[in-house]
């Protein structure tokens, strides 16, 4: 969408000017009381209604730039200890690096591997966080399988990966994780490696390692789980809605799909913009790190249920991973090669990094994959601290909460699995500067929409039964709706059709079509097809649904 006032050079841009004006005044703009208050349906008409509420020259308690999961957590856990809160968004929720990833909410093995224990052990607890009550209904168990075959593993490879697996274990336990919703490690035989991951070359194989992780159904619907939580407990979400001339108090707020402007005036103002963290807040110094993703279909693989683990040659601690998505796809990632310059809105993978993923994965299947089978490919970009020379792959996960000379709090670094504790962490800092009135941090115990314990999750109306036969809800839907599957059938109404998929071979059923548009905040076809239902990932897939997704989102505006 190009804006249609002011200058822009990013999708959250806005130079910040002015210095700091002093603490928090004290007056607290107190929780939202607009119409939508207590819902969490975000929809074309709540964005104009909340736009007429907060008006020109309006007083908040936060204002949160950025519509990504951090920026999503922020408001969160900003609105549900009292503040009045405020999240724009230039984009879309989930429009930037939030929905680029391997979907996995992992618990920091990597990171134990080279040493740096306090995020792995962060790691670790947040994933069960997320895991055993934010979002357990986003999330499962998935089997992380490493194949013992003589020409994939340096001698001792395999010991020292037992190793690391049983170091992760340690972890999960440390975490309070229980053991039967991630099983211990485990060594399995050459059959039931096969039966996990069919398509793993079978010649000198001796079975695997197995460990397993959680995997998100998809990275950009827990982003907007998280918005609409937010806007259940008052915060007003505003995409399409860009920060200009920001301060540590202030804003311009610009409507690109009207070209109206606010100024609005914040007690605290968080930059969570990600990649583009810079250029809200000039003081900050990234090194972006691109990471890659190829998708094939699952049948090319034999349509596994385990994650494939391939180490990657001459490293002790990465690997290449073909792990198992939702509509019938598996995705093979990642890479970590340094991005720099301008960023762009949508990066793209490199030609070398597709021969990389493709050459590693290969050395372990018994079909060799080649460029005739990747049906897809997407890039996102980690918002890694510039911390000098060495590799992108040597800086640390690790986030951090920085104040600019300008007052703008920024948090950057870090990655989806520690969303939670990054945005408590920036919270508690606006809070401590600005002298905000909020409670404690309580979100480690918050439901998300969808979530067991959330207040609107319910079991399905009666004499609606689950499954995948004709006439009966779909198993997909409930994975990606859980709790909430229920709002998806009414928005649908149960009519002709409305469990039926949006195209052939897809299984998004037409209700979640409507229901992206009448409670997800979708806006318009894009917003469906690549970030609440991930359709757009195969660009085949898209143009087989649009049609039918058009005059959806038509007739539900």
């Amino acid at each position: 969408m190009t804006p249609t006032a002011g200058p822009h050079t990013g999708p959250h841009s806005g130079a910040h000017t002015g210095p700091h004006a002093g603490p928090h005044s004290g007056t607290h703009a107190g929780p939202y009381t607009g119409p939508y208050a207590g819902t969490s349906r975000l929809n074309a008409v709540r964005r104009a209604a909340e736009l007429e509420v907060l008006g020109d020259d309006a007083r908040i308690d936060l204002l949160v730039i950025g519509g990504g999961v951090t920026g999503a957590g922020v408001a969160l856990d900003a609105a549900s200890r009292g503040l009045r809160t405020v999240l724009v968004e230039a984009r879309d929720l989930a429009f930037g690096t939030s929905r680029w990833s391997s979907k996995l909410v992992h618990g920091g093995l990597r990171y134990l591997a080279s040493g740096r224990i306090k995020v792995a052990r962060e790691s670790a607890v947040e994933r069960g966080v997320l895991m055993t009550r934010t979002a357990p209904h986003l999330i499962r168990a998935l089997p992380q399988l490493v194949p013992l075959l003589p020409d994939l593993l340096r001698p001792g490879q395999a010991a020292l990966i037992r190793t690391g697996f049983h170091a992760g274990d340690a972890l999960r336990l440390t975490a309070g994780t229980p053991g039967a919703l991630l099983p211990r490690v485990r060594r399995i035989d050459a059959d039931r490696t096969r039966r996990l991951v069919p398509g793993v070359r079978t010649d000198g194989l001796r079975g695997a390692l197995v460990a397993h992780d959680g995997q998100l159904v998809d990275d950009a619907r827990l982003v907007v789980a998280l918005a609409r939580t937010a806007a259940q407990y008052g915060a007003s979400v505003l995409t399409r809605v860009r920060a200009e001339r920001v301060t540590g108090t202030s804003a311009r707020l610009v409507d690109t799909l009207t070209g109206r402007e606010l100024a609005v005036r914040a007690g605290a103002v968080v930059n969570a913009t990600g990649v583009w963290a810079g250029e809200v807040d000039t003081s900050i110094r990234l090194r972006p790190s691109r990471g890659t993703h190829l998708l094939v279909d699952a049948k090319a693989l034999g349509n596994p249920t385990a994650a494939l683990t391939v180490p990657v040659p001459g490293s002790t601690s990465r690997f290449v991973f073909a792990l198992p998505q939702q509509l019938g796809r598996v995705a093979i990632g990642l890479t970590d090669e340094d991005a720099p310059g301008p960023i762009p809105d949508e990066p793209q993978p490199t030609e070398a990094e597709r021969s990389f993923l493709l050459d590693t994965v290969n050395a372990a299947l018994s079909t060799a994959l080649t460029r005739a089978d990747v049906l897809g490919a997407y890039a996102g970009l980690r918002p890694l601290i510039d911390t000098g020379d060495g590799s992108t792959a040597d800086i640390s996960r690790e986030h951090a909460v920085l104040e600019s000379p300008s007052g703008v709090i920024t948090v950057v670094g870090g990655k989806l699995t520690t969303y939670r504790r990054m945005a408590e962490d920036a919270v508690d800092t606006a809070v401590r500067l600005r002298g905000l009135p909020a409670r404690a941090c309580w979100t480690a115990r918050l439901p998300l929409v969808g979530a067991p314990g959330h207040r609107d999750s319910r079991p399905l109306p009666a004499g609606v039964p689950e499954g995948g036969a004709a006439g009966r809800v779909p198993a997909s839907l409930l994975a990606r709706h859980g709790g909430a599957a229920h709002e998806v059938l009414a928005a649908g109404e149960l009519a002709a059709g409305e469990l039926a998929p949006i195209a052939e071979g897809l299984d998004v059923t037409r209700a979640e079509i409507a229901y992206a548009v009448s409670h997800e905040g979708a806006l318009d076809v894009a917003d469906v097809l690549d970030r609440r239902t991930r359709i757009g990932l195969v660009a085949e897939d898209a143009e087989r649904a649009r049609k039918a997704v058009e005059e959806i989102v038509a007739d539900a505006r």
